[in-house]
């Protein structure tokens, strides 16, 4: 039984998690200042729910669709579909049954995230296809892991927001497809060659290796700047600064590493260090709520 869950895990690279969750639970817990911090531990596991079965199911869509690429591809045709380690059948079983965990998840929340569910669900699976036909598939990614903090911003306050909110989470999910775009764009240097030849679309391919990562550099520095705006709009201080920085410093150092490194750097630079800019930040914003009003369990 472990063996299987284990393989459905890594067939959903569930450790990517990772990128998106913590900017939906600093944005749950922004949300939630006027209850000092927490918006309780069923709007905590809901939105944890939901996050985990949105995220499922468009990795459990994007194997799927793309399973004969996938096989013609040196670097990814050992993963589960093109090496028959999970059945189609199966997979598409784990898309359905994540879809409809989302859609419940969304039910218990509050009406309008039961509304608006459908649409995340296409957002976040419509990705998959966008490759075929734009070079923009990067902003398309983007925007869908941006989701993941407005969902749980509306998870606590409903349609409740004030226009300062509405900034807020506007400001907060730009940073966030800018991040995504930077990011990326570095992870698909490592399909250049094969995507360039099986007419897939994407920065790398359209403008080249050395373009594409001067954009992903400037996507980067927007979404610094970005990041202090949100802070600012929060009244955040110095906590909050001193994460910042660590940000600003991760992100250059990804940088360095896919400009100077051989490809086989990037996995460092694409998880490693992309997993610690969201944790900072999930710490930088915790540690300011905490700071501006106490932080209380309940």
């Amino acid at each position: 039984m472990f063996s299987h869950i284990k393989n459905y895990l890594s067939f959903v690279r569930f450790s990517h998690t990772v990128f998106a969750l913590p900017f939906a639970l600093a944005a749950m817990l922004v949300a939630a200042r006027d209850t000092r911090g927490w918006p309780g531990w069923r709007v905590f596991g809901l939105i944890l729910a939901a996050m985990v079965c949105a995220r499922t199911c468009a990795m459990a869509f994007n194997r799927i669709v793309d399973r004969k690429f996938d096989a013609l591809n040196p670097r990814t045709r050992n993963r589960h579909l093109p090496a028959g380690a999970i059945s189609l059948i199966s997979a598409i079983s784990l898309c359905a049954l994540a879809a409809a965990g989302l859609i419940a998840a969304s039910w218990l929340l509050n009406p309008l995230c039961f509304y608006l569910s459908p649409v995340a669900l296409v957002m976040v699976c419509f990705y998959s296809l966008t490759k075929r036909f734009t070079d923009y598939t990067h902003v398309f990614l983007g925007i869908a892991l941006a989701l993941a903090p407005i969902g749980a911003w509306l998870a606590v306050k409903g349609a409740n927001v004030s226009p300062l909110e509405i900034v807020q989470m506007v400001v907060l999910a730009a940073s966030v497809v800018l991040w995504l775009v930077g990011f990326d764009i570095i992870y698909a240097l490592q399909d250049y060659e094969f995507d360039r030849s099986h007419g897939l679309r994407s920065l790398v391919v359209a403008w080249g290796p050395k373009n594409a990562l001067a954009a992903a550099f400037l996507a980067h520095m927007f979404m610094c700047g970005g990041l202090f705006g949100f802070g600012l709009l929060c009244r955040f201080r110095i906590a909050y600064v001193i994460g910042w920085l660590v940000i600003v410093a991760c992100l250059v150092m990804e940088h360095w590493i896919a400009r100077r490194r051989s490809l086989n750097w990037i996995n460092t630079a694409f998880f490693r260090l992309n997993a610690l800019v969201g944790v900072v930040f999930l710490i930088m914003v915790a540690a300011e709520v905490i700071l501006q009003g106490g932080f209380k369990l309940r």
